[in-house]
């Protein structure tokens, strides 16, 4: 496959960083732009799956509890943003408002995936394996803790009183 760019190890390098920052600046700022009525249903990538159990598959398999509260929160990166850790009950929305941003980190975790391909125009075929592989190592535990919290958010909803 012909690359449409031909850069030497330092350049592909250097384009490589740029290039996810880039992309995980720009997918940040697009989801922190979605109006909240927006985030109000799982579409079709979101939805819960019955695989997940209600989050248990997160628990047993990936023991998620020992490790996600290391991760990073940057969901107040952006003026106005939210952050997921400092959302409270006494916050608009409680634990609605919690699964709402939920959806909206995990759908720009995905949105990052998803520049993926772009790599290939600098990159050669190891380049772009080596490149998505890390896309995927960075975004995929976000992604995962993002479904595990909401899913016993969800839960969480469903057994208050009416």
């Amino acid at each position: 496959m012909p690359l449409l760019f031909t850069l030497s190890f330092v350049g592909t390098l250097l384009a490589n960083v740029v290039a996810w920052a880039l992309i995980h600046t720009a997918s940040g700022w697009w989801v922190h732009r979605l109006p909240l009525e927006r985030l109000q249903h799982d579409g079709w990538l979101l939805r819960p799956r019955g695989w997940e159990r209600g989050g248990r598959t997160y628990q047993r398999w990936l023991r998620i509890r020992r490790w996600k509260d290391h991760l990073p929160e940057a969901g107040a990166v952006f003026s106005g943003g939210v952050s997921k850790r400092n959302l409270t009950g006494s916050l608009s929305g409680g634990l609605g408002r919690f699964v709402a941003e939920t959806r909206r980190a995990e759908r720009g975790h995905w949105l990052a995936l998803a520049g993926g391909p772009l790599f290939a125009l600098w990159n050669p075929l190891s380049g772009l394996f080596l490149m998505v592989t890390y896309g995927l190592m960075v975004n995929a535990p976000f992604i995962a803790v993002q479904r595990h919290n909401r899913l016993r958010a969800l839960q969480l909803i469903d057994r208050r009183p009416r």
